[in-house]
């Protein structure tokens, strides 16, 4: 590989915010149902910064690292941006589930115990969060390929060499 870690870590953290903060985020995080968009995009973004940051095309290898790196730096992201959402949210996320569990007459008790019997907080942000590390390392992995397809610079020409001179 054509990079050092130490060049890595500032595209892995540009990449793992883009992952974390839009994949915590309520309503935009829906976007991550359509085939992981904000994991793959973490991971593009991360490939593109890298190829900014050097002269020399990246290779694919180096995509692919970066975006494993993003995705693992967008779960930790993510666990730390989507705690605060769901204490400030879980409040009114309950009062909602509460009105819908009064209006579903037809509901079988069974599910109306399920529905109201929520996991703790801790339980469903530790799901989460090993969720988003496995999804995110694999697809943002992906995304940081397809960065590195995407985004990597054309190869410089090779540098021409003068002729030697002319006999005199």
């Amino acid at each position: 590989m054509s990079t050092t870690t130490n060049s890595l870590s500032q595209p892995a953290l540009f990449g793992g915010l883009v992952v974390g903060v839009l994949s915590a985020l309520p309503i935009v995080a829906a976007g991550n149902l359509c085939c992981c968009l904000w994991v793959v995009s973490g991971g593009a973004v991360a490939a593109f910064v890298l190829q900014q940051r050097q002269p020399t095309p990246i290779t694919h290898g180096d995509g692919a690292l970066v975006g494993l790196l993003a995705g693992i730096v967008g779960a930790f992201v993510y666990l730390v941006v989507k705690i605060p959402i769901d204490l400030v949210a879980g409040p009114i996320e309950r009062e909602m589930l509460r009105r819908v569990l009064e209006q579903a007459n037809n509901m079988p008790p069974e599910i109306r115990q399920m529905m109201s019997s929520r996991a703790g907080l801790g339980v469903g942000m530790a799901i989460g969060f090993v969720f988003m590390l496995f999804v995110g390392a694999i697809f943002s992995t992906l995304g940081g390929l397809l960065g590195a397809v995407f985004f990597r610079k054309p190869v410089p020409p090779p540098a021409a060499t003068d002729p030697a001179p002319p006999p005199a």
